[in-house]
């Protein structure tokens, strides 16, 4: 093995490892956070689909087990993705088939296949239409989850700010689409490809981990200085005052520097503010004026569009009402009209 095969399968090899080492963090991590779970199966899965890329470029004899073991977990990897954003959104609890139930749908299909199908006995079956289905699958899921976070990058895209949170969804999620879009390309360029891409993804979400950490620190530094009491609560009044007298949430574009600047503060203070007295960021504040007027002009007559009202009300799209509508009220702008209109 010469000098560049020995490079390529320490820095592959290490992607896998690091993966797994990473997985098993965010399982014990605390406190326990459902996307962090999946994130942590999605690693894995990728990790395992990584060691079996590395050792059949570097050994291609070898048992057709491993092979079958690392094709099943590619199938899971976009799954693990779609959850993982759905968790993030808050809209985990919103579909209509479980995540349980469609990830055990999902597993009956692998324990099927790896029976009645084995790699040993369906090699020509396995090396191209169950490995072409695979990657489709991958793909689909990826359409899914980009659909479950399109909402939240509109809202980041339209205000120009990008909440730390939401840089972490959007990473993972193009991490995610590179890796498969490696493997799928994989025979135009190199089977080892895929596990290259993994080492150096994973090397950017390590990165993002220490920079998450290194704000963390900060923000600790910041709990010694605490806004007192009186003075929050004053704030906070006029804070009310100014959003309700001005309806300052009716600006699709309004920003955090701008609501700060006409209370008479800095950024990070009022920032504090909310984390520390409402517990809450600035754009759950906002919605919630929002929804608030959404709600009024739901009940009011004569009946309006949808878009109408969440143009009116502040959201720069439909997608983004529907979306922060549902997460403070749980319920839907036509269930919620439906529920509560004196006309029905």
């Amino acid at each position: 093995m010469n000098i560049t095969s020995q490079f390529i399968l320490i820095l592959s090899a290490l992607g896998a490892i690091n993966g797994s080492l990473v997985a098993l963090y965010l399982l014990v991590k605390t406190p326990k956070v459902s996307a962090n779970k999946f994130l942590a199966a999605m690693l894995f899965m990728i990790s395992i689909r990584t060691f079996k890329s590395v050792l059949f470029y570097f050994n291609p004899e070898i048992t057709k087990s491993i092979l079958q073991i690392g094709l099943s977990a590619c199938f899971l990897i976009g799954p693990l993705l779609y959850f993982f954003c759905l968790s993030h959104t808050n809209q985990l609890k919103d579909q209509r088939l479980s995540w349980p139930l469609h990830m055990l749908t999902l597993v009956g299909v692998i324990l099927f296949v790896s029976i009645f199908y084995p790699y040993q006995q369906f090699e020509e079956l396995w090396g191209d239409v169950f490995y072409k289905m695979i990657n489709y699958v991958w793909l689909l899921y990826i359409g899914l989850s980009l659909i479950a976070i399109y909402p939240q990058l509109i809202a980041c895209l339209s205000s120009k700010k990008i909440a730390q949170d939401d840089v972490w969804l959007f990473t993972i999620f193009v991490g995610n689409t590179l890796i498969w879009l490696a493997y799928f390309t994989a025979n135009y360029t190199s089977y080892i490809v895929g596990a290259l891409s993994f080492s150096f993804i994973l090397l950017i979400i390590s990165l993002l981990v220490i920079f998450k950490f290194k704000n963390k620190e900060q923000s600790i530094k910041y709990e010694n200085k605490k806004i007192a009491t009186d003075e929050a609560n004053e704030i906070l009044q006029r804070l009310n005052t100014l959003m309700v007298d001005e309806k300052l949430y009716q600006n699709s574009v309004i920003t955090m520097p701008q609501v700060a600047k006409r209370l008479g503060m800095s950024t990070p203070r009022f920032s504090q503010l909310l984390n520390d007295n409402l517990h809450k960021s600035f754009s759950t504040f906002v919605n919630e004026y929002r929804i608030e007027e959404a709600k009024i002009m739901l009940l009011s007559p004569p009946a309006k569009k949808m878009e109408v009202i969440a143009e009116h009300c502040g959201f720069n799209s439909q997608s983004t009402f529907y979306s922060a509508f549902k997460k403070v009220t749980a319920q839907t702008p036509a269930k919620f009209k439906a529920e509560n209109s004196p006309n029905l």
